[in-house]
């Protein structure tokens, strides 16, 4: 069945980015402004890009032009007539974990099996008590795949030999400068714009019961092709004012299952982007998600299916809508 143009993106600011498709021909990168679009590899201005990343390897450099390109009024073409892809092909993708209080709290109780004795309320204010001490210590940040990401309306892929696909709905920071080191005052001067990443996990793989000493597994349970639909858009950092307040709302199938503030986080933004450059020397395009709030699937006693339709945005960044297909069902080339 051929699916739905997507006619309009609301987002903040005056424009964004994204990426396109049409018919045929391979994606390119575009200037959106809700409605309309620009295709920008047709820009000598903005040397003629094949990529968003190309855009980002250049960001101080092209961020003006790109402000003036928005205003000009010729070559704007409607929204309707192309394929919104992932706004980004990152190089590397940093996850930060159990980054909301909320979320610690549910997926403490979620995961305990009562094999230390403890009633659920206890695990849940031992939870509690534990958030004050985190900020002592560094933000818990682990890598993923970059051949994980898919656009913002692909479908999900759930695979065949995973029993628990959950979601997890993030508010990303898209870095657009190198960044090595930097201060967590500094930090968000190396944010080129923020995007919506869906971290969709296989609950049962993060640990594994053959070496539960090694501790979380993210390779199998975050990994699997299609598990990070990204975007449909970056939109530049100065058209948010403040990353720290924004609405993460998730819906299946209507059914509202997250609602939370980026006001939750334990290490905003900035800090969690300041610790990876600490380990890692950033670079332009790169992903630094910030963690999932409240309202996962595995607290809720009800996982990912086939059919299921994921409806998803965060503040001022457009919306993401997935749909949930059995492995075995889908193409060679998407599995």
């Amino acid at each position: 069945m051929e699916s739905t143009p997507i006619t309009r993106i609301d987002h903040a600011g005056e424009w964004a980015l994204t990426q396109l498709s049409a018919a045929t021909g391979s994606p390119f990168p575009a200037l959106l402004r809700h409605d309309r679009i620009l295709d920008l590899s047709a820009f000598e201005q903005v040397g003629s890009p094949r990529s968003v990343r190309e855009l980002l390897d250049r960001w101080d450099e092209v961020l003006p032009v790109l402000g003036r390109l928005a205003h000009s009024t010729e070559n704007w073409l409607p929204l309707r007539d192309f394929t919104p892809a992932s706004p980004i092909e990152p190089r590397q993708i940093f996850q930060a974990g159990a980054n909301y209080r909320s979320h610690v709290i549910d997926i403490a109780a979620a995961h305990h099996d009562g094999s230390d004795g403890r009633t659920i309320e206890q695990v849940r204010a031992d939870a509690a008590a534990e958030m004050d001490s985190r900020l002592d210590h560094p933000p818990y940040v682990f890598q993923g795949l970059p051949s994980a990401v898919t656009g913002a309306y692909d479908d999900v892929v759930l695979p065949v030999d995973g029993t628990e696909p959950d979601w997890e709905l993030e508010l990303a920071a898209v870095i657009g400068r190198r960044a090595r080191r930097v201060s967590a005052d500094d930090a968000l001067g190396y944010v080129a714009g923020w995007t919506i990443v869906n971290d969709v996990t296989l609950r049962e793989k993060i640990f594994r019961k053959d070496i539960p000493a090694l501790g979380a597994d993210w390779l199998a349970a975050k990994n699997s092709p299609s598990f990070l639909p990204t975007g449909p858009v970056i939109v530049p950092a100065h058209a948010i004012s403040d990353p720290g307040d924004l609405r993460i709302r998730l819906e299946l199938n209507g059914e509202v299952m997250q609602d939370e503030s980026t006001k939750d986080m334990i290490f905003d933004a900035a800090r969690i982007i300041a610790h990876c450059s600490s380990i890692a020397t950033l670079l332009p395009g790169d992903l630094v998600l910030t963690g999932s709030p409240a309202g996962n699937g595995k607290a809720r006693g009800r996982l990912l299916r086939a059919g299921d339709v994921m409806d998803s945005t965060v503040t001022g960044l457009g919306s993401q809508r997935n749909v949930c297909v059995d492995e075995e069902n889908v193409g060679e080339e998407n599995r």
